[in-house]
């Protein structure tokens, strides 16, 4: 905790100050770069009242691609598993062939 070094990000035109491990810098600036490309992308997009409709939306786009991440990272480990069991019997029917 002793290392958190002050960040300024600017999403959707307003500033934040955070207190982060010099280690996330590079990941929070590629976040916020993409959360604010979103907003732009939204903002010509869809027709909104204000900057929080756009946040708003970039919100629930997150979210949603965060779901679909993490499916994904299951539906992979299901397959890793069935192809270790595939691997067991290939080498269980091979070590027992004449």
């Amino acid at each position: 905790m002793n290392n958190l070094i002050p960040v300024n990000v600017v999403i959707a035109d307003r500033t934040y100050r955070l207190k982060i491990e010099p280690a996330d810098e590079e990941m929070l600036r590629k976040t916020v770069k993409l959360i604010n490309d979103k907003v732009i992308e939204f903002k010509n997009s869809f027709a909104g009242k204000d900057m929080q409709d756009y946040v708003s939306m970039v919100l629930l786009w997150f979210a949603t691609e965060q779901t679909k991440s993490t499916t994904d990272i299951i539906q992979q480990q299901e397959i890793f598993n069935k192809l270790i069991s595939l691997e067991s019997l290939l080498i269980k029917n091979i070590a027992n062939e004449p």
